[in-house]
């Protein structure tokens, strides 16, 4: 039996008491299956199943995660998640793996792709870009995440107007007077949502004079 038929087999067993699954048990499923090779991860890419795709989103995330798997298998994930982004189309999906499969991956390498990736019509992949810096944010690598913001401060969509000013709010607690000197740059223009977003741990006063400026 294949890892991706006993996957699903396991997560109707989940499912058989007819209630929604948490997704901490699929969580918890994937990391049963983190062992799983990548040709197995995309046969569980293709299912029109949220949930099996949440689960291969998580064991690529858990891989990546991991101490022992070694460079060549990262390379893997990270190519399987570009390649079959057409699969890796709502927002948990991303966040549930940019961060360490294509920031992680990333991290000692040229970060082009992700430049790539924040002028791609996709707006998914436009998430990717900013949300994969996360693992850049908790190294506090804030370069990028602020550059990516700035190509995307007045991005139509809002799910990816949201992800800039959270990424932002999230670089600008390690080091606010980059935050703020984005701001003084991009306040003016930004979609409401992402600067409600970007000021949401600013001082009262700094929160509103920037409120003030959209």
């Amino acid at each position: 039996m294949s890892g991706a038929t006993e996957f699903g087999l396991r997560l109707e067993h989940l499912r058989a008491d007819g209630n929604r699954v948490p997704m901490r048990e699929v969580f918890a499923l994937a990391k049963a299956f983190i062992d799983t090779d990548p040709a197995e991860i995309e046969t569980m890419l293709e299912s029109p199943d949220h949930l099996m795709r949440v689960g291969a989103v998580s064991i690529m995330d858990f891989q990546a995660r991991s101490r022992r798997t070694p460079p060549e298998r990262r390379r893997e994930l990270y190519e399987l998640y570009l390649r079959r982004h057409d699969r890796i189309n709502t927002w948990d999906l991303v966040d549930r793996a940019a961060p360490h499969v294509v920031g992680g991956y990333l991290a000692d390498r040229p970060r082009s792709p992700l430049y790539a990736l924040a002028r791609s019509q996709d707006w998914w992949e436009r998430r990717t870009a900013i949300v994969a810096t996360y693992f850049f944010i908790r190294n506090d690598d804030l370069g990028d995440t602020f550059a990516i913001a700035g190509l995307l401060a007045d991005d139509p969509e809002p799910l990816v107007q949201k992800a800039v000013g959270g990424w932002v709010r999230e670089a600008g607690k390690r080091d606010p007077d980059r935050l703020l000197a984005f701001l003084d740059v991009h306040a003016a223009t930004m979609p409401r949502v992402a600067l409600r977003y970007a000021v949401e741990r600013l001082d009262t006063g700094t929160r509103q004079r920037y409120l003030a400026r959209a």
